[in-house]
This record gives structure tokens, sequence and C-alpha cells, in this order.
């Protein structure tokens, strides 16, 4: 995965999405607000607000979250 499909996916019509990354790690981005990128490093920002330092050559894929309907 590329730092322009990552901008793919932050941008019109963004959807919860999961990084995964090569040691088996994987972060939730549920906002667009929640990730940085740069073509030298990727910040996720996690549930306690403490950003996430990633090598983008490290992330393996983005899929969907599950998100749950609204009530």
């Amino acid at each position: 995965m590329n730092i322009e499909e990552l901008r793919k996916l932050t941008r019109n019509g963004f959807r919860p999405f999961k990084l995964h990354l090569s040691d088996g790690r994987s972060f939730n981005v549920a906002h667009p607000e929640f990730i940085a990128f740069s073509e030298l490093v990727v910040v996720v920002f996690g549930a306690d607000r403490l950003p996430n330092l990633i090598d983008p050559r490290h992330i393996v894929s983005a899929k969907p979250m599950k998100t749950k309907p609204a009530k």
C-alpha cells in the first residue's frame, strides 16, 4: 500500500478503515482527523488520543471497518 492509496481512503466519502501492518499490528481509523501522513511517516491517533508513528513501508493493507448502524 502506498501514500496515494491512503489519500484516496481519506478523501471524499470517507469510510472508517483498519490499517494492517507487516508485524501483525492493526490500527483503526474511525475518522479522517485521526490520521495524518507524509511520504516518510503515517500518524494514527488511537482511542487513547496518543499518536502512533508508522513507517508507510510496513502498511500491508487497509480494510473497511464494520460499523454498527445508527439507532
